[in-house]
């Protein structure tokens, strides 16, 4: 297993160990079972979309919002704050 999906809600999941581009990935949620080609290298401990993010909407892991997607975001493509911003504390907005 090359990556953790914490609840069957989250639209996002962690590797544990890095991911090169390209590489098909299985991943188990609930009951259900897909394989997702990583677009971009994922490094150890960071996290990949499995399915579309709109810009704007949340970015669930562990079943809560960590953050809102600042673009859209493929299956696949590495999620980080390129692509993400906090919705907490962040003091400025």
């Amino acid at each position: 297993m090359k990556a953790i999906v914490m609840k069957p809600a989250d639209n996002v999941c962690t590797v544990v160990e890095t991911v090169e581009s390209g590489t098909a990935v299985a991943v188990q949620s609930g009951d259900g079972k897909t394989t997702i080609t990583v677009v971009d290298k994922i490094p150890f401990g960071h996290k990949f979309a499995l399915r579309a993010i709109k810009q704007g909407e949340a970015v669930k892991k562990y079943g809560e919002t960590i953050g809102l997607a600042t673009r859209d975001i493929l299956p696949g493509e590495h999620v980080h704050v390129h692509n993400l911003e906090s919705c907490r504390g962040r003091g400025d907005k």
